[in-house]
């Protein structure tokens, strides 16, 4: 298994601005890489309060990652438990959230048995969470050809996406589909290669991921639990790796920075709704060249950051 390595590191300290003694928490654990480095800058007067739906990444962090740091509190959930978790451990709410979105090394490398690669032949599963939910290859044997061309489309931008659908649909009534590799060579026989150099089967495995653990509907409601834990003055940052993703994580600190959601033609606010955050970036901030050629896989990498409104700034909740 290749070595974790946290993308955006800095730029994801920077924004968070995490101090000793504060509460911080990594909603999505991972390799832990994120947590590990917010565990050496709050220290053990503070907090890092790390969430992750795998259970692999929660035993790999609870055996090699907390021994070290006390002050780390693994947690089996999902997003849409932050804010139950957050009142348990934190009632009074954290001082910054993290939000590194998509696979994880762990899960993505050859070898790992989960089925998020197709650069090996393993089961045909792709959950996170493998305790819940269906997998990719129950998914494959109950959809039709228009669900699944419309699954290609919205979540893995397939221009093909047609094509594909009807090719995998009719491969798997001859034969049921059960692993990796027997969905990568259907996908490469009837996508032309990119001039990217992207793996023809790339779009439809992150298609089916995003799929089967509903993560876009998961986002949704990470990110407004993540802006109700936080404390006045908090910081949330996001990392997506997916337009659907961005759109999702745009749209809603763009909400929350406006607040109102009364129509324009309304000249007097109805809805009493104020502003609950302020951006910390106008425009998504990307990895630098040099991250890219070290670390390939933060290529596609977005990050957004939004601060929560501070009390003595007259907006917010009380």
């Amino acid at each position: 298994m290749a070595a974790h390595i946290p993308v955006m590191l800095q730029e994801c300290l920077d924004l968070l601005a995490p101090q000793p003694g504060e509460v911080m928490l990594d909603a999505t654990l991972g390799g832990g890489g994120h947590a590990r480095a917010l565990c050496e800058v709050v220290g053990e007067s503070g907090r890092v309060i790390g969430l992750d739906k795998d259970p692999d990444a929660i035993d790999v962090a609870a055996r090699g990652l907390a021994p070290h740091y006390p002050q780390l509190h693994v947690v089996h959930a999902d997003f849409g438990e932050m804010a139950e978790v957050v009142a348990e451990l934190s009632p009074g709410g954290v001082d910054g959230v993290l939000m590194d979105l998509g696979v994880s090394s762990m899960q993505i490398d050859p070898g790992s048995g989960r089925g998020f690669s197709f650069q090996g032949d393993e089961p045909l599963d792709m959950r996170m969470d493998p305790t819940r939910g269906e997998s990719a290859a129950e998914l494959l044997g109950r959809v039709d050809a228009r669900e699944l061309a419309d699954i290609l489309w919205r979540y893995g931008d397939e221009r093909h996406s047609r094509r594909v659908a009807r090719a995998v649909l009719d491969a798997h009534a001859e034969e049921p589909l059960r692993t990796t590799a027997q969905l990568a060579d259907v996908v490469r026989d009837v996508v032309p290669p990119s001039r990217d150099g992207l793996d023809p089967a790339t779009r439809t495995f992150m298609a089916l991921r995003i799929r089967v653990n509903r993560e876009l509907d998961a986002l949704a409601e990470g990110l407004d639990a993540a802006v109700e834990v936080l404390r006045h003055g908090g910081r949330l940052v996001v990392l997506a790796y997916h337009s659907g993703e961005d759109r999702i994580v745009k749209h809603l600190i763009a909400g929350e920075v406006r607040g109102c959601t009364c129509p324009p033609e309304i000249p007097v606010c109805m809805c009493g709704r104020t502003p609950t955050l302020t951006p910390l970036t106008k425009k998504p901030l990307r990895p630098s060249e040099a991250e890219t050629r070290s670390n390939p896989r933060a290529r596609s990498c977005r990050l957004r950051a939004a601060q929560r409104i501070r009390q003595e700034d007259g907006h917010g909740d009380p």
